[in-house]
């Protein structure tokens, strides 16, 4: 058995280092939109968590029901939050579980 080329092993960890960085940047860059009380209260963020824009149909504004609004808002929140989550997941989870394992062919 030959001992893996030092050289490679290096570049191919510099390759997989350069994939994370940018699949975090994508991930920043990206926006999710959560929603709650069946599309009643939309929350639109990006992946960083910074909220955009919060959008509430009229016919859940009840002065007499507040409680009920503030719940949908943080539901759209959480919902939004998931999302960008579950994208997280999807851009980095594959290479910090060494699916594109720089040492995996060398050892």
């Amino acid at each position: 058995m030959t001992q893996p080329d030092m050289n490679e092993i290096l570049a191919r960890a510099a390759e997989v280092q350069a994939q994370m960085q940018q699949a975090q940047q994508e991930i920043l860059d990206s926006i999710v939109t959560g929603s709650a009380g069946n599309g009643l209260v939309e929350v639109t963020m990006t992946g960083s968590a910074e909220i955009k824009s919060v959008k509430i149909d009229p016919q859940v504004v009840d002065p007499e029901d507040v409680d009920t609004l503030q719940d949908l808002i943080v539901g759209a929140y959480e919902d939004a939050h998931a999302k960008a989550g579950q994208l997280a997941e999807e851009k980095i989870g594959p290479l910090a579980q060494g699916g594109d394992n720089p040492f995996g062919s060398l050892m």
